[in-house]
């Protein structure tokens, strides 16, 4: 949710943009130049002188809004509680999967054993988390950065080590695009993070790789899952909600 601190900011940057000073701006909504520059200088305003602004500037206010939305700092890390939020309900964990492979409704939904209501429901609770920003349409925005990662200790990896790595490793790594890798070695101590940036890199790659290919044809793609080993995966408790 936008503060009105956030929507006054954002009001002085379309200001700016539409090339409209305070005058132009007062003599819109027939007011003192020194009363709105007042106005702005307290960066506090009611939602209806707000609303008039926007009209001045021919701005729609869900418009105004979303782009205070677009412009928040993108999360790296959840809380503890958001986390545990997640992993209680096993069907949110699914759709809080799918929405960080940016998955749309219709997907999710057409794989899943989920019907539209429960979707839209469990986006919501997303939405209240902090994951994602619901939008019309059922549509949604991720609200988390590039390099945003579940806690090393949180309620998700504890999750996952307890019900899900085993059945990772369970595979084979045989398939085509597949392979496991096990290098034990003695390297210097210096040397540790260099190599760490590197795997950081490549599922940098692996995640930008996976943006870039959405435009492609479902049935040219498959489902991967990258863990310093990678073979086309799916956890057994999520396949056992498919259609």
């Amino acid at each position: 949710m936008s503060t009105t601190a956030d929507l006054v900011t954002a009001l002085k940057k379309e200001l700016k943009s539409a090339q409209m000073t305070y005058a132009d701006l007062a003599a819109g909504l027939k007011m003192a130049e020194s009363s709105v520059k007042r106005m702005f200088a307290k960066g506090d305003m009611p939602l209806s002188r707000i609303d008039a602004i926007c009209r001045v500037l021919k701005l729609d206010f869900a418009d105004l809004a979303r782009r205070v939305a677009d412009a928040q700092p993108l999360l790296r890390e959840l809380t503890h509680e958001q986390e545990r939020a997640v992993v209680a309900d096993k069907k949110l964990l699914l759709v809080a999967i799918s929405v960080l492979s940016q998955w749309t409704l219709e997907q999710i939904t057409s794989t899943y054993r989920l019907s539209e209501a429960e979707c839209v429901k469990y986006l919501a609770q997303l939405d209240r988390i902090g994951i994602i920003e619901l939008r019309p349409l059922n549509r949604y925005r991720l609200k988390l950065a590039k390099t945003f990662r579940w806690r090393p200790h949180g309620p998700v990896m504890e999750f996952f080590r307890e019900e899900v790595v085993l059945d990772y490793f369970r595979g084979g790594f045989d398939g085509e695009g597949e392979g496991l890798l096990l290098v034990h070695g003695s390297i210097s101590r210096s040397l540790a993070p260099a190599f760490l940036e590197r795997i950081q890199r490549v599922a940098q790659d692996f995640a930008q790789q996976h943006q870039t290919d959405q435009k492609l044809a479902e049935k040219d793609r498959e489902g991967y899952t990258l863990l310093l080993g990678m073979r086309s995966w799916e956890f057994e408790a999520l396949t056992a909600l498919r259609r």
